[in-house]
């Protein structure tokens, strides 16, 4: 959770989902949208299978997922694959037994990650930066929670 701007991540062991709005306390949450569903970007979620990558290609033997910006991580699931391709066929991911996302796009790195990974780290983050989704049921999240891709009803 990040509950302001240049604040550093807090980890949490739970938090609640809002649909249409973001995590309870991070600062994406904090203003409501005008958009329907809300915004693209409520959550942003990265592979736990990616870390060792962005680790190697910058040079350390391990990095830590707060540095890296991202609300969720997630692992054992391609997220990229999870972004529905036809709008006939929503695909949907579920945490735990109740919240539900929809993946909305690639979360590509921001200009930060050169400065808390040092230089190389915006690069390093291309392409395994994770991806925003839209919350689309409320609920809780917490550590360990399964995570699966499900065909919306």
């Amino acid at each position: 959770m990040r509950p302001a701007r240049g604040v550093l991540a807090e980890l949490v062991q739970t938090v609640h989902a809002e649909a249409g709005r973001g995590l309870q306390g991070d600062r994406a949450s904090a203003t409501k949208s005008t958009r329907p569903g809300g915004g693209n970007r409520q959550v942003t979620l990265i592979q736990a299978e990616h870390l060792p990558v962005i680790s190697a290609l910058i040079g350390r033997a391990l990095v830590d997922p707060a540095d890296l910006r991202r609300n969720l991580v997630v692992s054992g699931l391609n997220l990229l694959a999870a972004k529905s391709l036809f709008a006939d066929q929503m695909l949907h991911l579920h945490i735990g037994s109740e919240v539900v996302l929809q993946i909305t796009g690639p979360c590509e790195p921001c200009s930060k990650m050169e400065q808390v990974l040092g230089p190389g780290g915006y690069n390093a983050m291309r392409g395994h930066g994770g991806v925003t989704a839209r919350i689309v049921q409320s609920g809780s999240i917490a550590v360990g929670d399964p995570v699966r891709v499900m065909v919306a009803p």
